[in-house]
């Protein structure tokens, strides 16, 4: 017994020294020194001894299993060291290499002509209201003096989504829903930015664009009143030597109406291909309300008057920086976008 004890030893101590692996390491534990091990199964032919070489046997058996236990933690002292050496030599990271640039983003110029122009308002002491993209017919319409079959709801070719609630056309469903919540309260000064819909896709229009629109009720509201403001607004927006000038028009929701043109910058106003040789720019619609629409809003056209004007975002974007294809800045083209 005293020589298979020695065997075992011999052979359990080189196996355990040459174990490559914690888990390879673990096996040859439970091989030599479990409870099934080989080992015990020596020690469990014990009881064919003699009374004398029992405990000689059981002596040198332990001695075995502390020396076994000594080479055996050693080993996994050893391999987990290794383990960690071979870890931590893949997670270098090496700190003398050039760091990565971070790149930087711009905000977008549609997004910089709303700021701006929300600065600028603000500043004329206008606040900004906002409301529901999906609107009523009677808001997005009828309340604009708009009823059902007028001739000139064909201007604003709609997404429906049901005979009565549409995808809005343009932002002016918040000025009359302000009108509602504010009424007969004066002053009343606001700009309604945000995005609208119409069924126009092609160089200068989108399915889904930006428009900001304002709106002033008070006692004496005049149409010198509307200039000022726009004047104010475009030599803010486009340079302080821009002129505008007023062309009568027709919008159903103001009387009188007129769109709005501001004085080409390129050729200062003497004409040039940009302008088609007139000198000036379309930038926006505007005029006075129309008494019916302050009517829906709850103000009463014998106390009050206003005026109202609404701009294409985009179509300011275009002109302030010299845009000439409108889907340019639905593209996502980064070429593009790093010019802002």
């Amino acid at each position: 017994m005293r020589q298979e004890l020695e065997k075992i030893k011999a052979e359990a101590a080189n196996n355990l020294k040459m174990a490559e692996c914690v888990d390879n390491l673990n096996n040859l534990k439970v091989k030599y020194l479990g409870k099934k091990g080989e080992l015990t199964s020596v020690l469990r032919g014990m009881g064919k001894l003699s009374e004398e070489e029992r405990p000689i046997i059981g002596q040198l058996a332990n001695e075995i299993r502390d020396e076994l236990n000594l080479i055996l933690d050693k080993q996994l002292k050893v391999l987990k060291e290794n383990e960690l050496n071979t870890k931590l030599a893949e997670e270098t990271i090496d700190v003398t290499l050039t760091g990565k640039d971070f790149a930087f983003g711009s905000k977008h110029p549609i997004t910089k002509v709303i700021d701006e122009t929300k600065q600028i308002f603000m500043g004329l002491g206008f606040e900004i209201a906002e409301g529901p993209e999906i609107e009523t017919d009677y808001y997005n319409f009828e309340a604009l003096n708009l009823p059902k079959d007028h001739p000139a709801r064909d201007m604003q070719d709609s997404f429906y989504i049901t005979p009565d609630v549409l995808l809005r056309t343009h932002t002016s469903p918040v000025q009359v829903r302000t009108m509602n919540k504010k009424a007969p309260a004066i002053p009343l000064k606001i700009i309604c930015p945000g995005k609208v819909y119409r069924k126009d896709d092609d160089a200068t229009h989108s399915p889904m664009f930006h428009q900001i629109e304002g709106l002033v009720i008070d006692k004496n509201i005049k149409m010198s009143d509307l200039k000022g403001v726009l004047l104010n607004f475009a030599r803010q927006m486009f340079g302080t030597e821009r002129e505008i000038r007023l062309r009568p028009s027709f919008f159903p929701f103001t009387e009188p109406s007129a769109e709005v043109d501001i004085s080409c910058g390129l050729c200062e106003g003497k004409g040039c291909r940009a302008c088609s040789h007139t000198g000036w720019l379309e930038i926006l619609g505007s005029g006075m309300v129309h008494p019916n629409v302050l009517k829906f809003g709850g103000y009463d056209p014998n106390e009050v008057t206003g005026f109202a004007f609404g701009m294409g975002v985009e179509r300011i974007a275009m002109l302030k920086y010299g845009i000439n294809d409108l889907r340019l800045m639905y593209e996502n083209d980064i070429r593009f976008l790093r010019q802002f």
